[in-house]
């Protein structure tokens, strides 16, 4: 069998974030760039930064990508489940009403604030939307704030 290089292994340029633990830190809800400090606040209020290595968040635009991944996720889990409830066990409309409508709220409200986590890391990771100037302390930080 013969291997790929670029398939097997891919080289990462020295400046390049890595995707896969930024997103599993995002959906931590934690920072990105050292996993230790929150992310969120309250429910789903982003941080301006993190608390303990001071990376800036003021400037994600998540918008409504989250909520879009959710539903299409939370769609995708219950629709099969309410087919072959339906067709095997034959419930009441209101027990399956009941019952998915609870599912479907849980879901929700359990992914949403991980996919808005992952939503925001993987904008860092991939240096979209001002996370490109960005480390802490940084001269492009630094003359961010200043205006001429």
């Amino acid at each position: 069998m013969t291997q790929t290089p670029g398939l097997v292994q891919q080289d990462m340029a020295p400046g390049d974030r890595p995707t896969k633990p930024a997103l599993w830190r995002g959906w931590r809800r934690r920072c990105p760039n050292c996993g230790e400090g929150h992310l969120l606040h309250s429910y789903l209020k982003v941080n301006d930064q993190c608390t303990v290595c001071g990376e800036t968040f003021h400037h994600h635009r998540a918008d409504d990508g989250p909520a879009y991944l959710t539903i299409l996720v939370v769609g995708h889990l219950m629709a099969p489940l309410m087919h072959y409830t339906a067709f095997e066990w034959r419930p009441s409309p209101w027990v399956m009403a009941s019952v998915f409508s609870t599912g479907c709220l849980a879901a929700s409200l359990y992914l949403l604030p991980r996919l808005k986590g992952a939503v925001v890391a993987y904008q860092w990771a991939r240096r979209m939307y001002g996370f490109e100037t960005a480390t802490p302390g940084s001269k492009a930080t630094a003359d961010a704030g200043t205006t001429e």
